[in-house]
């Protein structure tokens, strides 16, 4: 089962790909931890891609798709995976699709997770993220067991520069302008599946469930 989740930044995308990885058994693949992995492991790629992330650029399109066309052709990915994060653009899906034709294969679904702007910038001001392994967090909906420190690696929680509303609402607009279109993209393909993000975070997991399952 190949899956792309979709949806704003904050829409709880990430913390429903988790839960559907661990349900089925497949990978779940966010592009922040195939950098990072690739950076660590100090590959030709994370290489490539570090020049830009110091840069505080965004990495191209190109690269980014290369990154992951090599992350989801590892064994590991041989029964599918979750991708989150990627696409984010037009051109990342239209390379994404060449890449697995050219194998044979398709994406089965891609599930957008739909949720109002303004739910968003109320739900990512309770965020917290640990800036050493990555590890995402929210003060009312999934809180640490201690105040303010990682479950995973002890290490303090902050909330991001990117997570205050005025930000968010900047990110907001990019997403509309960028990542939007593939709700059409994938539509036009046949996969498209939208479920309301606005539930509790159970009952966003069941409808996933349940499109996946039909």
């Amino acid at each position: 089962m190949k899956i792309i989740m979709l949806g704003a930044p904050g829409a709880g995308k990430g913390t429903q790909a988790k839960m559907i990885a661990d349900k089925y058994g497949i990978p779940h693949i966010s592009t922040g931890d195939i950098f990072r992995a690739n950076i660590k492991n100090g590959t030709e790629l994370g290489k490539k891609a570090k020049t830009y992330m110091d840069q505080g650029l965004l990495v191209p399109d190109e690269l980014t798709c290369d990154l992951v066309v090599d992350r989801i052709s590892q064994e590991d990915c041989k029964n599918g995976f979750i991708l989150d994060g990627f696409p984010r653009t037009i051109p990342q899906a239209e390379c994404l699709t060449d890449a697995l034709k050219e194998r044979g294969e398709q994406m089965d679904y891609a599930v957008d997770v739909d949720v109002p702007d303004e739910n968003i910038i109320n739900r990512m001001s309770g965020r917290r993220v640990c800036l050493n392994c990555g590890a995402t967090y929210h003060i009312v909906n999934i809180p640490p067991k201690k105040e303010g420190i990682c479950d995973r690696c002890g290490k303090e929680i902050v909330l991001r520069a990117d997570d205050e509303p005025e930000t968010v609402k900047k990110r907001l607009d990019v997403y509309h302008a960028q990542t939007q279109p593939l709700i059409e993209y994938y539509s036009n393909q046949g996969i498209l599946k939208t479920v309301d993000g606005t539930q509790p975070m159970d009952a966003v997991f069941e409808s996933i469930v349940k499109v996946l399952e039909d």
